[in-house]
């Protein structure tokens, strides 16, 4: 117990080396996809081989030479922190795993991570995450820590029996009645919530202590019995008033489901009774006596692999297919819609041209009659002296005219010209950006498809 306090009461301290730390890689991922969202890093083979080589092996040159032999199924921790991970994934094969860090990436979904059925410890901290769900499958998991995320609902953790110590610090945890719920947790000791709307609270700590009496710390420091004892005569009546309102909560809640004929169909009930046989199935195929009928019974399933991989590989290419169509179609609407752009920025840009020979026009009859002016010597007499000099010389005043209307044509042109490209960049960007990020995803599919179908095939030969 005295670890797990160590390890949480670490959060705080690491928090800034590991924010400052994280920060120059996620900004430089951001930098290398052009400050676009269309590149994401996602977990892949490569990635986990050298996480696991960087646990083993010290020493790159060793590391390696060994990664290649490393197996995930032998794996018990994988550290895959500061990566730019936006996606949990291709983890199907770490059924030995006890200790996962996620921590300081870019992870928004809590998903992929069925297959960890011996997973005791999860950190998920500095992350983007705004659910807590996809946990039911670790029903072993004693320490959860999910610090500094953008989370304001505890819920979806029914099956996380064995948590003994969970930290939700710096979120978004608002009212009393989320942190109650982690009241059906009765290994739990050791709670931070440090950071969360609800610390603000009156007489926040006797509150939590009143209500989770067998707490022994809370945001990194001890409960005592002294603070315990305080909370227990202070809230006791609304500790007892809360319970009885949760009971009759819940009891109306599975009346009504009862009343429209649903009852245990909002939780994981139904698919616990499906599949509540399984074992036992399991366990009479390895009892099977007659030999032939078990490589009967394996080679169906071996077929089925096989059958499975290619109705997955199958939808994978209508998909493809669908999608290149589909992108077909908006780069046609896209290239329309920049010609009728492209086609009224000329429209407007002509008027400019048009406006330009008129005002050309105006200035070089001013200039005429100014001409004739000096020439006859009925020129003004307040016009400045120095500028009626310039007009002594008729050829280079009209030279003047005829140069600067060119500069103002050239000008309008030139941008013109420059606004048709830009948009005509912008358009051939934008596709292509599409196209390679649909590449990025079919690559990523086939890829999960290839290591979960070679899961199944080795769960099938530790059968044999």
């Amino acid at each position: 117990m005295r670890t797990e306090l160590l390890e949480c009461s670490s959060d705080a301290a690491v928090a800034t080396q590991h924010t400052n730390r994280c920060q120059t890689s996620s900004d430089t991922s951001l930098m290398m996809s052009g400050n676009s969202k269309d590149e994401s890093i996602l977990i892949d083979e490569e990635m986990l081989q050298e996480a696991l080589a960087e646990l083993c092996f010290e020493d790159e040159v060793q590391s390696n030479i060994w990664k290649e032999k490393l197996q995930f199924s032998e794996a018990d921790t994988l550290s895959l922190v500061c990566k730019g991970i936006v996606k949990i994934g291709c983890l199907w094969e770490f059924t030995s795993l006890t200790k996962l860090e996620l921590n300081n990436n870019c992870i928004k979904k809590i998903e992929g991570l069925n297959s960890l059925v011996n997973l005791t410890w999860l950190n998920l901290s500095f992350n983007g995450i705004e659910k807590i769900e996809g946990l039911d499958s670790l029903r072993k998991l004693e320490v959860l820590n999910l610090f500094t995320n953008r989370i304001s609902v505890i819920e979806n953790m029914d099956t996380l029996e064995n948590l003994t110590l969970f930290s939700i610090a710096d979120n978004l945890v608002e009212q009393l009645e989320q942190v109650i719920y982690l009241r059906k947790f009765k290994k739990l000791h050791t709670l931070n919530l440090y950071g969360n709307p609800i610390c603000k609270e009156d007489n926040y700590k006797l509150l939590i202590a009143a209500y989770f009496p067998d707490l022994s710390y809370l945001d990194y420091r001890l409960l005592d019995n002294k603070t315990k004892q305080e909370a227990s005569v202070r809230y006791l009546f609304e500790t007892e008033q809360q319970a009885d309102k949760a009971k009759k909560s819940e009891e109306a809640e599975l009346q009504l489901h009862k009343d429209a004929f649903v009852e245990f169909l909002n939780g994981p009930s139904l698919f616990q009774t499906v599949i509540k046989d399984d074992p036992q199935s399991m366990k009479e195929l390895h009892q099977l006596s007659d030999s032939d009928e078990f490589e009967v019974k394996v080679k169906a399933c071996s077929r089925g692999i096989d059958t499975l991989f290619d109705s997955l590989m199958a939808l994978e290419m209508q998909l493809v297919v669908q999608l290149e169509d589909i992108i077909q179609i908006f780069d046609q609407n896209i290239s329309d819609m920049t010609a009728n752009f492209t086609e009224t920025a000329k429209v407007l840009f002509a008027q400019c041209r048009d406006l330009e020979n008129e005002y050309d026009e105006k200035v070089r009859g001013i200039a005429v009659e100014t001409l004739k002016k000096v020439e006859d010597g009925t020129l003004d007499d307040d016009m400045p002296e120095d500028i009626a000099m310039m007009f002594e010389d008729k050829e280079s005043v009209m030279e003047a005219l005829t140069t600067c209307h060119n500069n103002r044509l050239s000008k309008i042109n030139d941008r013109e010209n420059q606004l048709i490209a830009r948009i005509s960049a912008w358009r051939v960007d934008l596709v292509k950006g599409i196209q390679d990020k649909e590449m990025h995803r079919n690559r990523a599919r086939i890829l999960e498809m290839f290591t979960y179908v070679d899961y199944l095939r080795d769960q099938l030969l530790d059968f044999q």
